[in-house]
């Protein structure tokens, strides 16, 4: 079944990182808004962002916020496209004034997972042995596995999926931690070792979903997006925003999230870790998937009063630091 839109037949500009994931995820949008609307065309313009660019040093210290979406913003404020497609997890919490999340799609496994080298294939991660390198450019992972783990080793890895197996590959490590949806919308399924529990990792905000951004004083696009949003999934993944927004967490800081939606109530557990895995604050509130954000709010403010702040304070402070 097709849709329609008020207004004339228009190209829609579609904005989008250029990294192989990136454009995959974004062909996806495209080829789903041509079959809701095969009167416009839908146009992919691609640009390389900070994050991409800046390969050689740990995502920490270059700044979070917008490593992954400045450029892609700057294009819509432009007026250069009309929507941009993110992975969710890379979309800071606060958006440019002008520019709004208007649609989330429905949601991948959001699990972290395993990708070991050819000589530890008859290992799991809690069965590895003690000073293997494990290859993470996320600090929430690298806290809860140090937590989990401290007689494994942390190594920082940059790169896109493919460079990241390289390096696995050739040696530079024993494992290395990718987000289960990457692996599986590039094919590459097979890779995945493990699915690492939630017990064990919880996964970053927003991961596994996809989230388009447009300007908020665009109605004809926003009405044009809203035909691929997952009531859940969005359920799900505002809530964990609201969470991250109220600790003021940028996507660089060890957080972690796990939700559930079950009977229409929704359950978001929630994470806070100090770099070295010593302390990991963890808590969870139930209520009605209609009051996500509020939800979200509510967790933040009782891992805050659990000492979540403290330690996250410490952890800026470090990384201005170094």
């Amino acid at each position: 079944m097709t849709s329609t839109v008020s207004g004339p037949p228009l190209t829609v500009h579609i904005g989008s990182r250029k990294s192989q994931l990136a454009l995959v995820q974004t062909h996806w949008v495209q080829e789903q808004l041509q079959k809701h609307f095969p009167d416009r065309r839908f146009e992919v313009h691609t640009m390389s962002t900070q994050g991409d660019i800046i390969l050689d040093v740990a995502l920490a210290k270059i700044g979070d916020k917008g490593l992954f979406t400045k450029e892609l913003e700057v294009g819509m404020l432009q007026r250069e496209t009309d929507l941009a497609v993110h992975s969710l997890k890379d979309l800071p919490t606060n958006l440019p004034e002008g520019l709004i999340l208007g649609c989330i799609t429905e949601r991948e496994n959001p699990a972290d997972a395993l990708v070991v080298h050819e000589k530890h294939q008859d290992k799991q991660l809690e069965t590895l042995p003690e000073g293997a390198v494990i290859g993470t450019s996320s600090l929430r992972r690298l806290a809860q596995l140090r937590h989990h783990y401290p007689h494994l080793e942390f190594k920082d890895i940059r790169g896109n999926l493919n460079t990241r197996l390289a390096k696995l590959d050739e040696g530079q490590y024993d494992a290395i931690i990718l987000a289960f949806a990457g692996l599986h919308r590039l094919g590459m399924a097979d890779r995945i070792h493990q699915v690492i529990p939630p017990e064990i990792s919880l996964h970053a905000v927003g991961q596994g979903a996809l989230g388009i951004e447009c300007r908020a004083n665009d109605p004809a696009i926003l009405e044009l997006i809203k035909v691929l949003e997952h009531q859940e999934t969005a359920q799900r993944c505002h809530a964990e925003r609201a969470f991250l927004r109220r600790l003021e967490g940028g996507c660089q800081v060890p957080i972690g999230v796990n939700t559930q939606i079950q009977d229409n109530n929704l359950t978001l557990t929630g994470m806070v870790a100090s770099l070295d895995g010593k302390r990991l604050l963890k808590e969870k509130v139930t209520g009605p998937a209609t009051d996500a954000e509020q939800l979200g709010i509510q967790l933040a403010e009782t891992l805050r009063q659990m000492g979540a702040q403290e330690i996250l304070d410490e952890i800026f402070a470090q990384i201005q630091r170094s």
